[in-house]
């Protein structure tokens, strides 16, 4: 893969709807993908329809580029893909998206994805201009992905191959040590002797391994555990402390 090698622009051609183009850039970004070009959008552009369904992903349409023809939008690129489920009569190689994606991370130069209407797809004359198809393996007898779903597709194999930050278990909070584990294990047990829980006598043993069993699954935090003590402490009826 070349580091140098910049990320696809996203080529929407003839969209026909605002949401739809709000959907697919929001699909964009989740990917780490910003640079869409729109060619002749049925209703016009800015379309204020367009970001309420972006959800956040505001960046991608400001950046919009608005093109008259595909052959304006992808004159600076030098790779061009046209997704579709139908060759429409054009001989031109044919790949899956993940054979795209590797294919625009190990060439060098600008990448251009089509992505035709809502309605029809490309035109038989959009695809020419591209010199490799893209199909998506798919129900033969249900072959009917949205634009958003189609752009999705696209940009998550792009994404496996650059250098996006998976989410961490650094997120959550810390594994409660043991100390605290069995500091409240003994807390439920003494309310449950002084309740009279255990019995018969001859049970007490094994109701206790069960019950030190279920409270001893990994992944216990700290605050889980002193939430659970605040339950227990309002149980035997201690007052308690608001940090």
């Amino acid at each position: 893969m070349s580091e140098t090698t910049p990320p696809p622009a996203i080529i929407l051609v003839r969209p026909q709807l605002g949401e739809n183009i709000g959907k697919a850039a929001r699909a964009m970004l989740n990917f780490g993908l910003a640079e869409m070009r729109l060619v002749s959008p049925r209703d016009g552009w800015p379309n204020p329809s367009a970001g309420p369904a972006a959800s956040g992903a505001d960046i991608v349409l400001e950046r919009a580029q608005i093109f008259e023809s595909v052959a304006d939008a992808v004159a600076d690129c030098t790779h061009v893909y046209a997704t579709t489920v139908r060759k429409r009569g054009v001989t031109k190689p044919v790949v899956r998206p993940d054979e795209a994606a590797q294919a625009i991370h190990a060439t060098p130069g600008k990448s251009a994805i089509l992505f035709g209407p809502e309605r029809s797809g490309l035109e038989t004359d959009d695809v020419a201009v591209a010199g490799t198809i893209v199909t998506v393996p798919i129900n033969p007898e249900f072959g009917s992905l949205n634009l958003a779903q189609a752009v999705i597709l696209i940009a998550y194999e792009w994404s496996k191959h650059a250098d996006l930050v998976q989410p961490t278990l650094e997120e959550h909070d810390p594994v409660a040590p043991q100390a605290e584990l069995d500091g409240m294990i003994a807390h439920l047990d003494g309310l449950l002797e002084a309740k009279g829980f255990y019995h018969p006598p001859e049970r007490t043993p094994a109701t206790k391994r069960t019950l030190r069993t279920l409270l001893t699954k990994p992944g216990w935090s700290s605050q889980e555990i002193k939430t659970l003590r605040g339950v227990l402490s309002a149980l035997e009826g201690k007052k308690q402390r608001r940090s």
